[in-house]
């Protein structure tokens, strides 16, 4: 039962993250407010979250997610751009928003970091100080969020994490690159050298570890962060689990990187995507030790039933697929 003294704010919570992280809150304890400028709507489609409260409001404008985050201990900035559009035009100024919020009613803001900040002067494996130095048009602009958040009067707690996937997940690697959304898993398209480890998170457990840390945030420094190791497997270990899945051999194809290419100056989804091919081709890494310092463990869903239910929430399998033998 959600306790009066724990209220939290979560902004894009009808989406991939926002959603895990105020379903994980719900379960610790939380009460939720979910920002969105159809509240009623958001009430009917969002899933697993009949105990948010919904309130109207724009996540561009100061005034409104102030107003919603009265009250709040948290304000969990889960906002994206949508299909990775237009991130110079509304990314910073929705976080602009998030912190005058947090600035006027005293809130601690989380902020889902991503590896989009590094460059491979960091690789492979990045701890909390390593440098940023970006490649990408993006992660420039991610940097520049969190030295924003740094830089202003507010307590923060960044949570980096590696590619996300989850039940529910719109903009995922996985269901959006390497296998067929809402189709039958028979095959994948992996992005990079198949013996080079990458790191994955499954979305619920990066949502537990983040309210996990909402739990403990008022004995954290007032400029937190900690890395999320999830899931860090190579190519030929993600397809195996995959096939294993599928209870079937899979048809390994290459990923279209040429063609993403050649299309990348007509649409801006497939220039941001073609532009991150470097993080498939070098070792990428999260050095997860002060966060399990801090929480004692990370919270870690073996890979076969993360994949299945992911994939089973993105309609690749059928919801009743048991494990193969």
């Amino acid at each position: 039962m959600a306790t009066s003294d724990k209220s939290a704010l979560v902004i894009g919570a009808t989406g991939s993250v926002g959603g895990e992280v105020a379903a994980a809150l719900l379960v610790h304890g939380w009460r939720v407010r979910g920002l969105h400028r159809d509240p009623a709507r958001a009430a009917r489609e969002a899933v697993g979250l009949d105990a948010i409260e919904w309130v109207k409001g724009d996540a561009m404008s100061a005034a409104e997610v102030t107003a919603a985050a009265q009250g709040a201990q948290l304000i969990v900035h889960g906002a994206s751009p949508p299909g990775y559009r237009n991130w110079a035009g509304l990314a910073v100024p929705m976080l602009e928003a998030t912190i005058a919020a947090a600035k006027a009613t005293g809130a601690r803001i989380i902020f889902p970091g991503n590896v989009y900040n590094y460059g491979p002067d960091a690789f492979p494996m990045m701890a909390e100080d390593a440098p940023q130095n970006p490649r990408t048009r993006k992660g420039a602009i991610r940097v520049a969020m969190e030295r924003r958040l740094e830089s202003a009067s507010v307590r923060t707690l960044v949570v980096r994490a590696g590619d996300f996937f989850g039940p529910v997940s719109a903009s995922s690697f996985l269901t959006e690159g390497m296998v067929a959304k809402d189709k039958p898993l028979k095959s994948v398209a992996y992005p990079g050298p198949r013996e080079i480890r990458h790191a994955w998170a499954y979305l619920p457990d990066l949502a537990e570890t983040m309210a996990r840390l909402a739990d403990i945030e008022a004995t954290l420094p007032d400029h937190a962060a900690y890395h999320f190791g999830g899931h860090q497997i190579t190519g030929d270990e993600m397809i195996a689990a995959l096939e294993r899945v599928a209870g079937r051999r899979l048809t390994v194809k290459r990923f279209p990187w040429l063609a993403l290419r050649a299309l990348a100056p007509f649409v801006e989804m497939l220039r941001e995507l073609s532009e991150m091919r470097y993080l498939w081709d070098n070792t990428v890494l999260l050095d997860n030790a002060k966060l399990v310092k801090t929480l004692g463990a990370e919270p870690h869903t073996p890979l076969e039933t993360a994949l299945r239910t992911a994939l089973q929430g993105q309609g690749c399998l059928p919801v009743d697929q048991k494990a193969a033998a």
